[in-house]
């Protein structure tokens, strides 16, 4: 699979899941430098959004967006993934007064490599957004084409509320 930056095609490690199949398994590290499995993340639904780099304006702008939508989405979780290490985040976390959602470092490229959203010529993950269900299955995929583009914020929402209400149902 390919996407661009600033037009210029970069292909990523493989073709990333698809709407239905499973989170495959991979680690990720917290602020408090612990351990973040797949196993973590089921049993809750989660927004996963990956970014680039979160030092960099656009991923900026997405993650604060995330930041302030979570707090409307009670029984979901909010995630932003990136190579970062856990002092960039942090420091970034603190900076820019984030607290609703979580931010996970993959600086061991195992989350890019195991659902293929690492650019190895780019050296870093593509901008995404999945959504997954309580048992771990994806429901909601979204592939930035152009990595200087924003998401489409609305339709990653919508999907979650639906998610949502269908569990509330």
């Amino acid at each position: 699979m390919q996407v661009t930056i600033n037009g210029k095609e970069e292909k990523l490690f493989g073709n990333p899941p698809e709407v239905g199949e499973q989170l495959p398994k991979f680690k990720l590290e917290s602020a408090e430098s612990e351990k973040v499995k797949t196993a973590d993340i089921v049993g809750r639904i989660t927004l996963i959004s990956t970014v680039p780099d979160i030092d960099t304006p656009v991923c900026s702008v997405e993650t604060r967006r995330f930041n302030q939508e979570a707090d409307k989405y009670p029984d979901a979780r909010f995630l932003t993934i990136s190579n970062n290490t856990i002092e960039q985040q942090k420091d970034w976390c603190a900076a820019q007064g984030v607290e609703n959602l979580q931010l996970l470092s993959d600086e061991s490229l195992s989350f890019g490599y195991a659902m293929k959203l690492y650019m190895p010529n780019f050296g870093a993950l593509a901008r995404t957004i999945f959504i997954v269900d309580q048992t771990g299955k994806i429901v909601y995929r979204q592939i930035v084409p152009e990595i200087t583009d924003e998401p489409d914020y609305q339709d990653a929402l919508s999907a979650l509320e639906k998610l949502a209400k269908r569990i509330d149902d």
